[in-house]
């Protein structure tokens, strides 16, 4: 009994055994190897779909890059043209403090010794330098004898040539002087000096008005006294060669005691 039971329970354990072994067996290579298999294979397809872009990602990218190689260059020219409006901008704003960047209202100054000639000079404002400064042949005393008859109009002319087309009106060195349809030699372009800036620096603060000033050094007598005469002038500019400057006063009932016109012919 005991030598069956032992082969009883060998043969179990073999039959056991056999039974797990041969399940192994056939459950390994039929389910669990196949799986694995298949699933790395389809992992691995996927990671090589997946790394296909990676792989040609490096080829395009030289070709993308002349597309953005005008980015930095486009950059700098929108700052370049940017600052040079600003530049423009400021110029604009700056060109009217310039001494030919008169406006529409000017002031304008008459002066010159008793028995010297007359000065004409127009600023934009009392402080600011002279933009056109004369000298007329005309005396001071001829032409204040002129204004107290009545109306006066002096025309300045100078000539038209090709060389001068780029020479501003207010410019011009040499005119011909009409006064009351009369000629009066000739008037001449002069920089404001030292001498000339000091007698516009002492009429500042006279908006309008006309008088005499004393003349400088103490030996000078009442023929070394300096007249002036200030007044607001309209300025109006017909073209490029023709500007009128007319003088407003309140108490001439609209019409213009007196009256400058620059011609070019």
């Amino acid at each position: 009994m005991a030598r069956s039971n032992s082969q009883d329970f060998s043969s179990k354990r073999h039959f056991h055994w056999t039974r797990k072994v041969s399940n192994e067996d056939d459950e390994t290579p039929t389910f669990k190897s196949s799986s694995n298999t298949s699933e790395d294979d389809k992992k691995e397809n996927e990671k090589g779909v997946v790394q296909e872009p990676s792989v040609a990602a490096p080829a395009a990218a030289p070709a993308q890059a002349p597309a953005q190689t005008p980015t930095p260059k486009k950059k700098l020219q929108a700052v370049a043209v940017s600052r040079l409006r600003s530049v423009l901008t400021i110029f604009g704003r700056n060109r009217s403090q310039l001494p030919h960047g008169l406006g529409p209202r000017v002031v304008g100054t008459l002066f010159g010794n008793r028995r010297g000639h007359v000065h004409f000079a127009f600023q934009k404002d009392p402080t600011s330098q002279p933009a056109f400064l004369i000298e007329l042949a005309t005396p001071i005393s001829g032409l204040v004898r002129e204004m107290a008859s009545g109306l006066v109009r002096i025309a300045l002319e100078c000539d038209k040539e090709e060389e001068k087309k780029s020479v501003r009106l207010l410019e011009e060195p040499l005119w011909r002087t009409y006064c009351n349809g009369k000629k009066c030699g000739f008037a001449t372009k002069r920089e404001c000096g030292p001498k000339e800036w000091n007698v516009l620096k002492a009429v500042e603060p006279i908006s309008m008005g006309a008088g005499v000033l004393p003349g400088e050094g103490p030996e000078t007598g009442s023929d070394g006294e300096l007249m002036y005469m200030r007044a607001k002038f309209e300025r109006v500019i017909g073209s490029r060669d023709s500007e009128a400057f007319y003088m407003m006063n309140p108490d001439s009932n609209g019409a213009p005691e007196l009256s400058i016109y620059l011609l070019r012919v």
